[in-house]
């Protein structure tokens, strides 16, 4: 039997007038789609009765007298008319170049255009769940499970193909949406006022102990990748310790949270405070220089620190993509997202962004190697988890007067 991809191949080009019957009659037997099934018409246009009609004795009459697709059919149909696109859509919230860079290598590669409307999370989320089935976004891209996992609604299946199963572990992974790279949530501290008995055994639990009182900085309530943490927190530890936890966290602080991660980061090394908890990149990112050279001296004074190693291990958390539901050009989407689950892609992104590779066997950037590879993982705590206890973590946080 001919494979789909080449029957659906033919057919558009018949469709669209670019193949005649006469040529298609010089091609062998084999290669020609003399049968076709109405499962195959229903997974190549969907359920469309006009285009099934055109489909009704195809094989017993043959090609002769088969024309173009009528244009009212192709406008009422997105899933049809996204097989004439050689595109594809993205909503990226990242806000890397060279993730450009990285989507003009997949257009080298297969001739598929990639489109880019870039902004923040919040905006991007607010224009695709207005539009709704008139939005034309096939991917949105963004950081953290959490926030995808709270989008999931607006998000379709089909992100199962065996190249994206056996580059992703389960974890990291849905239906909907797939991890692209990682990052750890990791504790920094100042090595001249934090001991090594001090560190022993340290957990994001253990944060919480009052001998930190007074010696912590960490992010406002309200961002995404405390939401996350806590998250897992809960799926650990469940709703009620870790209300009580937040109020020891903010017991410790030794400030109102402000500023990002790097700030929390800059505040350890003005000696504002002992430890802080911040995204593993963005160390990396203040040592390479690129936000130059007073955060650059002021990473160097402070060190990382790999949390609950003695048990489930190191918080992860992830940049990712998800499907949008009704993308117009979802075979596209797919395609693009198992590129960027290449070799080549995960060397792109780790060499550019600093953040750990999804896939087995690339080295992350040498700033992020020298930050240490060999602790262990949270690979337990599945990180669809983030988004379903998002809600109850925020308000864990805000009920412990976490700003």
């Amino acid at each position: 039997m001919i494979h789909l991809g080449l029957k659906t191949l033919l057919l558009k080009q018949l469709y669209t007038g670019k193949l005649s019957t006469s040529t298609l009659n010089k091609i062998p037997d084999q290669f020609r789609p003399a049968v076709i099934h109405g499962e195959e018409i229903a997974q190549i246009f969907g359920n469309d009765g006009m285009v099934r009609s055109f489909f009704k004795g195809f094989a017993v009459e043959g090609f002769e007298g088969f024309g173009r697709l009528p244009s009212d059919v192709l406008s009422r149909n997105p899933m049809l008319r996204s097989l004439f696109a050689n595109e594809v859509n993205i909503f990226s919230a990242r806000h890397y170049d060279s993730d450009v860079q990285l989507y003009e290598k997949f257009t080298a590669k297969t001739g598929i255009k990639v489109n880019v409307v870039s902004g923040k999370s919040g905006a991007l989320e607010k224009r695709i769940a207005e539009e709704g089935a008139d939005s034309q976004a096939d991917l949105y891209i963004t950081a953290d499970a959490g926030r995808l996992g709270a989008f999931a609604g607006n998000l379709q299946g089909g992100l199962t193909s065996d190249a994206i199963k056996s580059a992703v572990p389960s974890n990291f992974r849905t239906s909907k949406w797939v991890g692209i790279a990682k990052r750890a949530r990791i504790v920094y501290f100042a090595p001249e006022r934090v001991s090594g008995a001090e560190l022993a055994g340290l957990t994001y639990e253990s944060l919480a102990d009052p001998k930190w009182k007074g010696r912590l900085v960490i992010r406002a309530s309200n961002n995404i990748y405390n939401q996350s943490l806590v998250a897992s927190l809960i799926k650990n530890n469940g709703k009620a310790k870790v209300a009580e936890w937040s109020k020891g966290m903010v017991s410790n602080m030794a400030r109102a949270p402000k500023g990002n991660d790097r700030a929390q980061i800059l505040a350890v090394a003005a000696g504002e405070a002992d430890v802080a908890v911040a995204n593993t990149y963005y160390l990396a990112l203040m040592l390479s220089g690129k936000k130059g050279p007073e955060q650059q001296a002021a990473a160097k004074k402070v060190k990382p620190f790999f949390p609950n190693q003695d048990g489930r291990g190191t918080h992860m958390n992830i940049s990712g993509a998800g499907l949008v539901k009704g993308a117009p050009n979802k075979a596209n989407a797919i395609k693009l997202v198992e590129f960027l689950l290449s070799e080549e892609a995960q060397n792109h992104i780790v060499n550019n962004t600093f953040e750990y590779p999804m896939i087995a066997g690339i080295s992350p950037h040498p700033l992020v190697v020298n930050m240490g590879l060999d602790f262990k993982q949270d690979l337990k705590t599945k990180v669809v988890n983030y988004g379903k206890n998002q809600a109850d973590a925020l308000a864990a946080m805000t009920g412990a007067g976490w700003k």
